[in-house]
């Protein structure tokens, strides 16, 4: 998962920067730099600030909402704003009363499945959903001046009855209730009226959506629009698959994630027990085809982490797609293996496991709070004894230190364009800008990890992207700066299904039903 936190490493991403200026608070801005913390501020009148319980306002539209200006404004991940589980629902009323004023009453599960649900919904189908409202607003500058809170509102009402088909008065009633409390009458007025009119368009089956005609620009947008992507995208992977698979791709990141989980065998869980755990806890699951610790669970994540499998080490949440990444690792027992770009730590951890206690797993990283938990976690899943963690910038790491190793893992930042159906909130926060500085870092990083690599020894460069610039066309100018490298076929590590022309381990979304990852070896001969 090297796209998670290396990218605001080493690139100023658009959600973290400061803004210049301050935000007009009445308008909703297009900057998305703004912070939480500011964004709340434009939301409270006086007469708001006094904390209380509020019974009529709908709980799960409270947190959705509260959630959904977290992640745009925040800097928060979507996938992780629920881990705790059990205690989830507290928390969530405390985000609600800290930034609404008052609470509601107490989230049940029904409630926080539905908050995952919408939050994960609307963040997929923004696009979408703009464009629906901004056609039903009495003109575009209203749509544009939009105060933040009133917006998410709004997209959780138009979620709620397009995609989800909830019944249309009582999504108009809870959504203008939330409204009303949270800014003021007239914001429910508002919200009143333009979600009638969405009920009044779908109802005659004809709601206002682009046509996919004219040149291949206009196409792209259409596209963008109806399938809820940044036009860069759309345009980038219609140039690489067609239009046809690039809308099957579109589809597939729309679609509801399902999760895999790797049964912890330095503890000595199995599949079969992990199997067992889930049946008690009647978690619906399959067993992976392709790895013998996975399975595949797709609803039933929170009874998991509820039931405590992960606080306790049993397992973890980890995609087979990155298992198979591994597999092309192949850790063997009394090896010694670095890993270069190592946080927040599902490869290393895993590659700790198939050392069975002996050998040892050298952990870089540049982000010293992400080792720590790397370290923390390594402890928990008891393969401590075989990871090292060392806090260092890769690249000023490799010129000083006189390190060697038989197996060098560059799982390097990326895009993490393979894992949009997880990653809801990517999407919005990668620019094709990021594309060329990315080029950029992988290649410093490539040069920087091979030279840790023995004579004899292998370089593995994995990604969680699905961008041919990020993964083959990285290999291929590598190898012509060092042509002392050749490449290794996987084929003898990971099904043939996933294997590449060129011998490359390839997984794709579509194909595979998993999530995108990309991995290479490359053997030093001299």
């Amino acid at each position: 998962m090297a796209h998670l936190l290396p990218l605001r490493v080493f690139l100023s991403s658009q959600t973290q920067e400061t803004p210049s200026k301050p935000l007009k608070l009445s308008k909703r801005s297009n900057n998305h730099k703004t912070s939480i913390s500011t964004a709340k501020k434009g939301l409270l009148s006086p007469s708001h600030k006094m904390h209380k319980l509020n019974l009529e306002v709908s709980p799960h539209r409270a947190v959705s909402a509260v959630r959904l200006m977290r992640i745009e404004f925040g800097g928060a991940f979507a996938d992780l704003l629920n881990e705790k589980g059990k205690g989830s629902g507290d928390n969530e009323m405390g985000y609600v009363e800290r930034t609404l004023g008052f609470r509601t009453r107490d989230l049940d599960d029904r409630d926080l499945r539905l908050v995952t649900d919408i939050v994960g919904g609307t963040i997929r189908w923004r696009r979408y959903l703009d464009h629906l409202i901004g056609s039903l607003c009495h003109d575009e500058s209203m749509f544009r001046s939009m105060e933040p809170l009133l917006l998410q509102i709004l997209r959780i009402g138009f979620y709620e009855i397009v995609k989800l088909n909830m019944p249309p008065y009582a999504v108009v009633d809870e959504n203008v209730k939330l409204a009303k409390v949270a800014l003021r009458p007239g914001a429910g007025n508002m919200v009143n009226g333009i979600l009638r009119k969405l009920v009044l368009v779908k109802e005659n089956n004809s709601l206002p959506l682009p046509k996919l005609e004219g040149d291949s620009r206009a196409q792209a947008r259409a596209l963008a629009t109806l399938y809820s992507h940044p036009v860069w995208m759309v345009r980038r992977w219609t140039k690489y698959l067609g239009q046809e698979e690039a809308i099957q791709l579109m589809m597939w990141n729309n679609s509801d994630p399902s999760f895999s989980l790797r049964a912890n065998a330095a503890k000595g869980i199995t599949r079969d027990d992990l199997v067992m755990q889930l049946n008690s806890l009647k978690v619906p699951h399959e067993v992976s085809l392709h790895l013998d610790d996975f399975v595949r669970v797709k609803i039933g994540l929170q009874n998991v982490i509820r039931a405590g499998l992960l606080k306790e080490g049993l397992c973890s949440v980890q995609d087979e797609s990155a298992g198979l990444a591994v597999s092309v690792v192949d850790p063997q027992p009394g090896e010694d293996i670095i890993d270069c770009c190592a946080a927040p730590g599902g490869k290393t951890l895993y590659m700790a496991s198939r050392l069975r206690g002996k050998g040892k797993v050298h952990a870089i990283d540049i982000n010293k709070g992400r080792l720590r938990i790397l370290k923390e976690t390594a402890k928990l899943q008891k393969v401590d004894g075989v990871v090292d963690t060392i806090h260092a910038d890769l690249r000023t790491f490799a010129e000083n230190s006189p390190m060697k190793s038989g197996k060098v893992l560059l799982d390097a930042p990326c895009s993490g364009l393979g894992v949009l159906s997880k990653r809801s909130d990517l999407r919005w926060n990668r620019r094709l800008e990021d594309m060329e500085q990315l080029k950029n870092l992988q290649d410093e990083l490539l040069d920087a990890a091979s030279t840790l690599v023995s004579s004899g020894g292998v370089l593995i460069y994995s990604t969680c992207s699905i961008d041919p610039e990020e993964n083959k066309d990285r290999v291929e100018a590598f190898l012509v700066r060092h042509p002392e490298f050749r490449i290794d076929p996987v084929n003898r590590y990971v099904p043939s299904d996933f294997v590449t022309k060129q011998g490359f381990y390839f997984s794709d979304p579509v194909k595979h039903s998993l999530d995108g990852a990309f991995a290479a070896r490359l053997v030093r001969t001299l």
